[in-house]
């Protein structure tokens, strides 16, 4: 039995997922009796190591009691309907945007896992190899919908004795929230942070991250430890210009990009350029349906909007609205796309390019010099969108070798995630009582680096964990 099976006494956190990795975002923290989740979500990178973390659990589902999300992304709630299809039975804590968006992310997750098992079943065949089968199906993903409870931010919620959350604005996407955990067991009292993933201060559409915690754990993301992102203007320029130059080729701008967050920030860039004139007469088409709902849900919480958003919105400039732009629906709209041949812009996900139409449309476009695939987010390690952000010579896309021939482009100041100096920002404002910090949600590289920036400024226990690492929180009398 693996010890996490086993009932035991003390505060104790035990880090399963983004623990010297990007995506899988696991941890579970052990008080009273109970164990409690911190994020359930999906691991991407390499293909056979991802499928095997997904489809196993080093801790029994049944054992755990109740599920906290951060934030809707798949890498942080998308195991969800895998843990209650293998025996989870307690209750999912997030906000109500978190809920609203999983309500249409982890139902498209299930149906992009159907169609991805199918195509490449059909593959299989043709080789002899035995089917396989999707991680969980969409049955499995509405059973896990009706176990979410919503909690708003800033209201303090007892969710066992001893444990009470608090969930404070972390400005990453929509919903997005830090988890605060006030913890108490045998005279011992410990206030615990998780940031989830932090955004950007001064971004247009969130508010930016709360800093009115004071924890003494601290479990902070660390994607960009030790860089920083191109200003906003600069990164406007840089889109503006590849717009341009690819419209001069004649090709295409395939733009990987989050259904949720990311491709909501990448239309609010491009309709500035088209409110401004600075934009050419191109369509843009963003391909897939649940961008399209989850831009609906977007229009639903203008609560969490910062200034910005809302002065645009007011001045009758929705960026979610705008000539030319068309939100793809069916498959067959979809291959449609890739059959007209003027410049156009194509929007399309995942963000890491490891599933759903963009892996489609970088097949079809991928080898033709015209096109340019303009990469606006963090790529995970082994993952497609790394590699070609490495601009190897070749891809396997759908297991089949393409020569990359288009441009790549990267702009990474469209990064929702705060980086180095927002990230000590955000440290120097929360950490006034902290003895100890877990550095997570990092490759080694970054987690090495913001841990060493950190212990600068603060004489504290600096763990980064590995899968699997307990720690003891080390609680006051």
């Amino acid at each position: 039995m693996h010890p996490l099976n086993r009932r035991g006494t003390g505060l104790k956190i035990t880090f399963y997922g983004a623990a010297r990795a990007v995506t899988g975002s696991q941890h579970v923290v052990e008080v009273g009796g109970k164990r409690i989740l911190l994020d359930c979500g999906l691991s991407q990178g390499r293909r056979e190591e991802s499928e095997r973390l997904n489809r196993e659990y080093s801790y029994e589902p049944a054992s755990i009691d109740a599920v906290i999300l951060s934030h809707a992304h798949i890498d942080h709630s998308g195991k969800l309907p895998g843990l209650v299809k293998n025996g989870f039975r307690g209750i999912v804590y997030s906000t109500s945007a978190t809920r609203d968006l999983d309500s249409i992310m982890l139902p498209d997750s299930a149906h992009i896992q159907q169609a991805d098992t199918e195509y490449l079943n059909k593959k299989r065949v043709k080789e002899n190899l035995p089917p396989v089968e999707p991680l969980y199906d969409l049955e499995d993903a509405l059973a896990a919908l009706e176990k979410f409870v919503s909690i708003p931010y800033n209201l303090s919620f007892t969710i066992f004795p001893g444990v009470t959350l608090r969930f404070l604005e972390a400005g990453h996407i929509l919903g997005s929230a830090q988890v605060e955990l006030t913890l108490e067991e045998n005279g011992k009292h410990c206030t615990l942070l998780y940031t989830g993933d932090l955004g950007r201060f001064d971004r247009p559409i969130l508010r930016n991250p709360d800093l009115s915690s004071r924890p003494d754990f601290l479990i902070i993301e660390s994607t960009y430890g030790g860089r920083n992102h191109d200003p906003q203007e600069k990164s406007l320029l840089d889109l503006e210009q590849v717009i341009k130059d690819t419209v001069k080729r004649g090709g295409k701008l395939i733009i990987p990009a989050f259904s949720v967050g990311r491709t909501q920030e990448v239309l609010y860039f491009i309709n500035l350029l088209h409110v401004a004139g600075r934009m050419p007469d191109i369509p843009v088409f963003v391909d897939s349906p649940l961008s399209f709902n989850a831009t609906e849900v977007f229009k639903l919480h203008p609560e969490v909007y910062d200034t910005e958003l809302r002065d645009l919105l007011y001045a009758g400039h929705s960026p979610f609205e705008f000539e030319n732009l068309h939100f793809v629906q069916s498959v067959g709209e979809s291959k449609s796309i890739n059959a007209m041949k003027e410049p156009m812009i194509i929007i399309s996900a995942s963000g890491m390019c490891e599933n759903g139409r963009i892996r489609h449309h970088l097949k079809n476009n991928i080898t033709d010099p015209r096109n340019t695939i303009v990469l606006v987010g963090f790529m995970a390690e082994h993952t497609l969108g790394r590699v070609i952000s490495q601009r190897r010579e070749t891809v396997n896309i759908f297991g089949v070798p393409y020569p990359l021939n288009a441009q790549v482009v990267d702009i990474n100041g469209f990064s929702a995630h705060a980086d180095s100096d927002a990230l000590m920002k955000y440290f120097r404002a929360v950490g006034e009582n902290v003895s100890q910090v877990a550095v997570v949600h990092g490759e080694i590289e970054s987690a090495e680096a913001l841990a060493a920036l950190i212990g600068r400024e603060k004489n504290a226990e600096i763990i980064i964990p590995s899968p699997g690492d307990s720690i003891s929180i080390n609680g006051t009398i």
